[in-house]
């Protein structure tokens, strides 16, 4: 079942469902790379859990919590590397 990426922890990986917004900030959302099927890693949270930092397609990316909100994440197992 589908949860928001704001419930990931700190080294855990999930793959985009959907991005459930619109207007501005699903363009934002997309333009940034955070589109369906993609792979997503969370590798740090602020201090005050805001704003979380991701590694996605070899870049990292922060987000605030809200925009986090606005992405249905499905978490996949670590592969062992």
């Amino acid at each position: 079942m589908p949860s928001s990426l704001r419930t990931l922890a700190v080294n855990e990986k999930a793959r985009i469902v959907s991005v459930v917004a619109s207007g501005e900030i699903s363009r934002r959302l997309r333009d940034m790379g955070l589109v369906p099927g993609t792979e997503v890693k969370v590798v740090g949270r602020a201090p005050l859990k805001d704003p979380v930092a991701l590694r996605l397609r070899d870049f990292t990316l922060t987000l605030r919590n809200n925009e986090a909100d606005c992405i249905m994440i499905e978490k996949v197992e670590e592969d062992n590397e």
